[in-house]
């Protein structure tokens, strides 16, 4: 690695993102490659960290002492000194000056009651005595609360070691000390349940020095003990009396060194063992592991970037100082919030929603399905009708005994039903005044950042549109009072009279075949097993009848029911049911499915329940109505005492009355819709273009109405610094990935082959040995090159061994090769001359 400089690069790139990101002074959020450093208290993490250093800078104490994350960033450099991200351009010299300001950092966030936070604290030392090196060193693991903590603690930390570790970008130095037991370890405990194979944790085992006489650690150093993939090493800390009587971190390294070479259990693995290569282990460790994290770290970075944009888009054109630009900012916002409420009612908007209708969808369902059921709503009963006409027409003829049907009867009948529409019309306008208000409010959200400048337009729209509503309310009532006007009977869709007397037998048949009305998922309380239950089926309503299927691809059919006699009723859910139902009945107190004397049906809300009803209308199934006994007895008094000649005038006009109201009903399904979005939601469209921004200026205090709320002002500093961070980081990563070229690491090699050519080469003992031969990590034998070789030398392994070893029993200084196709040059007993051009020697078979 020492060649590449483009990996030596990437712990210092990896400092310099936690730079970016801590600075913003919030908790880390980005997967960053490091390590953490995690621990029971008095493990010795601190005492590792301070050997890495060589310098006596960590807080020390009883109970817990770190109560934030210390991000420590170690940089090789000639000269040693400290310096803190949130106390730019203070150097610290004296390392116990950087004890106490992680004291002080530390309490200024969590206070002095030994509470804990997950905002890092960033240092960074620079010293000769380094390697570049990031650990993010934990709180140590507690059990049982002191002083004055929470309860909780112990879940606290465990939840913030959590949020660190669980990552995979981050490795987990678990430090355990070797006089305890290690299957109790709660380091490797809470390690193992984020990484159970491994892969991510390095062992640290410390207090060697302090176990029982005759006990070791060797399993556990030996990797044979709870093996981890990248083992364990072992390490003796100062004692606390070392620590009290100022013993030099050196001379604690050199005692450490001497109780690895002079231990009888650790002298074989002294090489492998004490806080030098621990150190070391760790940078080559973090190194090959950022490298590998790098593509996708650079991923997620630039996902983050994309995700800011369309926020950073809004506050491009802000600045809090600068009056213009608060102006252009406010110009900028209501062009915007005129376009999305374009978009919205036009439905060409860039978020569609897949949940449910909303602005120009749902007016549109108002207009062609809400409005139409109120209108058929107001259809009278044909008993009840037949009855108005019999006393209009008997009221008329007065004493007299009518030989002709009289037209004032027609007109009476007729007035009063023109009458009923103003109500729908009315409330037409009521839903759709409701939909636009919230239109409205959503699209001003926008403004959520200007609290008094969202207040002030929503204000002004509001009023506009309800000047708007009562001008259209007028309008509409103005349009029935025009049809009350004059009865035009000579319109080319009215029936006329003879018609009328002609088509009396089969005016109550006025649909045409069978049509498909409606399709959905209705709830059929009916067929449960439990009481209150409910199953789910697909409907099919015609102008016939209704059936319902197993599912919408209506193979399955579970029953047809005639709509013939049937008739609709509101009913009250279940105690605990939230869904809106109604129920189909028989007029002739029939059974209308199986022993049922009612069909319960409900949908998921009101506004489905209401539109299945408006379907059912369409289809001549109509709700109930309750007469009162008196009118119910007059009614079948007078339905006994009627005569076969007033019998046909009533047939004649109720003929008349349905076929005007028919051409009545049909204009003002037209006329209605049209009315409403001529003076409501155009005119509302085009004063938000025009004349909002106009009256938001002639409010006098522009200024005013531009000021941030608290909250909004502080989402916009934290999104654009975290904008730049990222952007930044991205940078970083593009600088180092330029310039890196990885070296791949050579796969592991099973020795069991070496044994096995031994025996197959034996023979060849005079040839030369293969590079296939040569141990992984050992060097290239020595020897003499000829000037024209006979075929590509080996290629050299790219790590190269501290000096030649053998393998097995071959040995490296072997003399040159022998050339079998010519005979020896020159005397007995020395090795042939080589020629300058050798023949290429032929293998044996």
């Amino acid at each position: 690695m020492a060649g590449n400089k483009g990996l030596e690069q990437l712990i210092p790139m990896v400092n310099r993102l936690q730079d970016a990101f801590s600075s913003l002074g919030l908790p880390m959020t980005l997967d960053l490659p490091q390590i953490a450093v995690v621990g029971s208290q008095s493990a010795g993490k601190s005492s590792v960290l301070e050997n890495f250093v060589g310098r006596d800078f960590l807080p020390r104490g009883s109970g817990i002492v770190t109560r934030r994350p210390l991000v420590l960033q170690l940089i090789n450099s000639k000269q040693e000194y400290a310096e803190f991200i949130h106390c730019k351009g203070r150097i610290f010299t004296d390392f116990d000056l950087v004890r106490k300001e992680i004291e002080d950092e530390t309490d200024r966030v969590t206070g002095s009651n030994k509470g804990i936070s997950n905002i890092p604290i960033n240092l960074r030392v620079y010293s000769p005595n380094v390697l570049n090196l990031t650990l993010i060193d934990l709180p140590g693991m507690t059990k049982v609360p002191v002083g004055d903590q929470p309860p909780d603690i112990e879940v606290q930390i465990r939840n913030m070691l959590l949020e660190f570790i669980s990552k995979e970008s981050c490795l987990i130095l678990a430090i355990s000390p070797a006089n305890a037991d290690l299957a109790n370890s709660d380091a490797l405990k809470i390690s193992k349940e984020v990484d159970p194979q491994g892969l991510r944790t390095i062992g640290v085992i410390t207090k060697l020095d302090l176990m029982d006489e005759g006990t070791d650690a060797r399993d556990i150093l030996e990797n044979r003990l709870l093996p981890l993939r990248r083992g364990y090493v072992g390490i003796v800390n100062r004692s606390q009396k070392d620590i009290d009587g100022r013993k030099d971190i050196k001379a604690a390294l050199a005692a450490e060194r001497k109780f690895f070479l002079c231990h009888p259990s650790y002298k074989h693995m002294a090489d492998r063992m004490g806080t030098p290569y621990l150190q070391r282990t760790l940078n080559q460790q973090l190194t090959n592991h950022i490298k590998n994290t790098l593509p996708n770290l650079r991923n997620k970075l630039q996902s983050q970037l994309l995700s800011m944009e369309k926020d950073v888009e809004e506050f491009k054109n802000f600045r809090p100082d600068d009056p213009g630009m608060k102006m252009k900012a406010m110009l900028h916002i209501v062009s915007t919030v005129a376009q999305d409420l374009e978009k919205a009612i036009e439905g060409a908007g860039s978020e569609i929603s897949t949940k449910e209708l909303s602005g120009g969808a749902k007016i549109n369902r108002i207009f062609h399905e809400r409005f139409p059921f109120e209108l058929v709503k107001i259809e009278f009963d044909e008993k009840e009708m037949r009855r108005e006409i019999m006393y209009a027409i008997k009221n008329i003829h007065g004493i007299r005994t009518g030989l002709f049907t009289p037209d004032m009867a027609f007109e009476t009948i007729v007035k009063k039903q023109v009458e009923l529409l103003k109500e729908p019309s009315l409330k037409c306008v009521d839903m759709v005044m409701n939909e636009l208000t919230n239109v409205i409010h959503k699209c001003t959200e926008k403004m959520t950042r200007f609290p008094h400048l969202r207040e002030e337009s929503e204000r002004i729209v509001n009023t506009h549109l309800r000047e708007r509503e009562q001008k259209t309310k007028e309008q509409l009532i103005l349009l029935v009072e025009i049809q009350l006007a004059y009865m035009n009977t000579n319109h080319e869709d009215f029936i006329g009279f003879a018609n009328a007397q002609q088509g009396s037998e089969n005016v109550n048949k006025r649909k045409v075949g069978n049509q498909v009305i409606r399709k959905g998922w209705l709830a059929l309380h009916n067929i449960s097993m439990f009481k209150g239950g409910k199953t789910e089926f697909w409907f099919v309503l015609t102008a016939e009848n209704i059936s319902w299927f197993k599912d919408e691809e209506e193979k399955e059919k579970k029953y047809m029911l005639p709509l013939d006699n049937l008739k609709l009723r509101d009913i009250e859910g279940g105690f605990m049911s939230r869904r809106c139902m109604f129920a189909l009945f028989n007029i002739e107190n029939r059974n209308v499915y199986k022993e049922y004397k009612q069909l319960e049906l409900s949908a998921e809300n009101q506004e489905e329940v209401d539109s299945w009803k408006a379907s059912f209308l369409r289809a001549g199934v109509y709700p109930e109505r309750k007469l009162d006994p008196a009118d119910e007895a007059a009614t079948k008094d007078e339905a006994g005492s009627m005569d076969p000649q007033l019998e046909r005038q009533v047939e004649t006009i109720r003929n008349l009355v349905d076929s005007y109201l028919r051409i009545v009903h049909k204009t003002q399904r037209d006329m209605v819709p049209k009315i409403i979005m001529h003076m409501v939601v155009n005119e509302m469209k085009l004063f938000v273009q025009t004349e909002l921004l106009a009256l938001l200026y002639s409010t006098g205090d522009q200024s005013a109405l531009m000021e941030e709320s608290a909250e909004e002002g502080q989402r916009r500093e934290d999104i654009l610094r975290m904008y730049h961070a990222t952007k930044d980081a991205l940078g970083i990563i593009g600088e180092v990935s330029s310039s890196t070229v990885s070296t791949p690491v050579p796969p592991p090699v099973d020795d069991d082959w070496i044994k096995a050519n031994e025996v197959s080469n034996r023979p060849m003992s005079n040839g030369p040995p293969s590079p296939k031969n040569w141990n992984r990590g050992g060097a290239a034998p020595a020897r003499p090159a000829p000037s024209a070789p006979s075929r590509m030398a080996p290629v050299v392994p790219s790590r190269m061994g501290p000096s030649p070893t053998p393998v097995g029993n071959i040995p490296f200084n072997l003399p040159a090769p022998l050339i079998p196709t010519r005979p020896a040059v020159g005397g007995q007993g020395g090795p042939p001359n080589i020629p300058d051009r050798p023949s290429i020697p032929t293998r044996p078979q």
